[in-house]
């Protein structure tokens, strides 16, 4: 099974994101494995809510750690993060946003299949499609990952 490394600490993730993802968000910090390298929101964007951008930091972070750095032939598409629990957390004047997701995906080169299957088969009597979407379930990976934010610019 694949193992996903953290991401490295010392990493400009404005300008990394920026680039890889042609996003300009107004973050600092690190990648929120722990309330010493939180994700850092300065601000929101404009029509943007919090939740919203959490949620979007934290797919970014999937994308990166589960395709981006990954050899070829382990790596994740459809990857999809749900937020499963919240909490906030007040520490030495700071204060943070503790999320739970669940974060799932599939093998790239079995998504890509499944894709392939369903659009060749769909419409037709011979495809079942309760079959198809029954093996996409059971190659599913489901993972359960903490992000921490640090929000307190945003109080």
């Amino acid at each position: 099974m694949t193992t996903f490394k953290k991401l490295p600490e010392n990493t400009d993730i404005q300008e990394l994101i920026r680039s890889t993802f042609d996003a300009d968000l107004p973050v600092t910090g690190g990648w929120g494995y722990t309330t010493e390298d939180a994700t850092i929101i300065k601000e929101l964007p404009q029509g943007m809510t919090l939740p919203q951008l959490e949620h979007m930091l934290t797919s970014i972070r999937a994308h990166i750690e589960m395709n981006l750095t990954q050899k070829k032939e382990d790596r994740y598409g459809a990857i999809n993060a749900n937020e499963r629990a919240r909490e906030e957390i007040a520490a030495e004047a700071l204060l943070f946003d503790r999320i739970i997701f669940e974060v799932t995906a599939i093998k790239e080169d079995v998504y890509n299949a499944f894709i392939q299957e369903y659009k060749e088969g769909y419409g037709k009597e011979a495809f079942d499609l309760s079959a198809h979407f029954q093996r996409r379930k059971e190659a599913t990976l489901t993972r359960e990952v903490v992000h921490y934010f640090e929000v307190s610019s945003l109080q």
